[in-house]
């Protein structure tokens, strides 16, 4: 079927054209609410009118950036590139809802619901606890990163796979814009923030600070370690309190492992800045903090372990070195991801204060004292972070300053 926007006045005959699609539903009449908060996208609820308990998700990308409209052209071929990660992802962890439909030609994905998750951003700020949060999200984080990279993977299947997502480039350029470059300057898409101008305009002429900026986005554009989600916050996980899955992964390419690290920590980073701005007798803060700490905890174990299991890839050849040798380079490599993941944090951090894309977290704190506060306390750790992240030898000293 050629490309065609669809809406709830066609979605329904376009569901029905799918055999697996309609057998699903029954044939039943369906009922559809376009339910996406996004930047990026449309994204549609569709309902069993005969049985509720019947109901997909569908995900469609249209020709515009969303969150601007009709005037901010953007290539649609960007769905491609989440049905191509989505579906690597699900080999490689369960923590990806179960796909029933994808269209390249239609840049169209179809998902279960999930109807007993939140998306975390939501919870978080309502103060909601995930017990299992953090090894789910080590345990997805090590598993893709590590088996989409060259500790694991041949030579040649390595590159099959940059190929596959060479062509992400307008989400690539969207991100090297609006997370690398536009909030660090005066521009147009940049939010209108009075309170804040005085922050703004030191920002911008902070020779130190863009110059480490400069080095990560250098990262950004040039480090093919392996297929990153590219888009990792807490808006794009659905979780409940038993189990976690990552969605939205237009963004992905073969890219820095850091920058998915990062753009983690960094939103749990601001949901701490909001509670801890909102809520001062709370223990939520804490909690955030031991989760913080827990996800590098867990993803270093895991993806350590998934190393030694791993007897030869791409970058090790058989009788190259011994454990020794390993070991000593494992430890730099786990030291160097760690310091670059904080260094993508400080940047997502700082991004989110002045630029096109708040969190709710923060920019949705009703009582603009605290609001400021919250923007300011959260400027000073995304600029520490990327001013300091090459001097952070450790997750202990990364707590340290979140706190200082």
């Amino acid at each position: 079927m050629a490309y065609t926007i669809l809406d709830a006045s066609n979605l329904e005959a376009y569901l029905f054209s799918l055999p697996q699609i309609k057998s699903f539903f029954n044939a039943d009449s369906l009922l559809i609410d376009e339910i996406g908060d996004g930047n990026l996208n449309f994204v549609y609820l569709v309902t069993s009118a005969n049985d509720a308990s019947r109901q997909l998700i569908v995900k469609q990308a249209v020709p515009y950036l969303r969150c601007v409209g009709e005037s901010y052209p953007l290539s649609k071929e960007r769905m491609t590139y989440e049905i191509r990660s989505l579906q690597r992802f699900a080999e490689l962890s369960p923590h990806i809802p179960k796909i029933h439909h994808s269209d390249e030609e239609m840049s169209l994905i179809i998902m279960e619901y999930l109807g007993e998750h939140i998306i975390m951003r939501k919870g978080m700020i309502e103060g909601v606890k995930y017990p299992k949060f953090a090894e789910h999200i080590s345990a997805f984080l090590a598993d893709v990163l590590f088996k989409t990279s060259s500790l694991f993977l041949s030579s040649s299947d390595k590159r099959a796979l940059t190929a596959q997502f060479i062509n992400n480039s307008e989400l690539c350029k969207l991100t090297e814009d609006f997370v690398f470059t536009a909030p660090f300057m005066e521009h147009e898409t940049n939010a209108e923030l009075l309170e804040l101008s005085d922050e703004a305009e030191r920002i911008a002429g902070d020779i130190e600070l863009k110059t480490k900026i400069l080095h990560l986005k250098y990262k950004f554009m040039n480090q093919c370690d392996a297929l990153i989600h590219g888009d990792l916050h807490t808006g794009s996980i659905m979780l409940n309190e038993e189990k976690t899955y990552v969605i939205d992964s237009e963004f992905a390419f073969v890219g820095p492992m850091g920058f998915d690290v990062g753009a983690l920590i960094a939103n749990l980073v601001m949901s701490w800045v909001s509670h801890t701005v909102l809520d001062e007798t709370s223990d939520y803060p804490d909690w955030i903090l031991r989760t913080i700490e827990e996800v590098w905890q867990g993803f270093e174990r895991k993806f350590l372990q998934l190393w030694d299991e791993t007897e030869e890839s791409a970058l090790f050849a058989k009788g190259f070195a011994d454990s020794r040798v390993l070991k000593t380079y494992q430890e730099q490599y786990m030291h160097n991801l760690l310091q670059e993941s904080i260094g993508f944090a400080g940047c997502k951090i700082i991004r989110r204060q002045f630029g096109i894309a708040g969190v709710e977290d923060i920019r949705g704190i009703e009582d603009a004292q605290k609001r400021e506060e919250a923007n300011r306390l959260a400027i000073k750790i995304g600029e520490r972070f990327i001013k300091e992240h090459n001097i952070l030898n450790n997750i202990n000293n990364v707590m340290a300053l979140i706190k200082d």
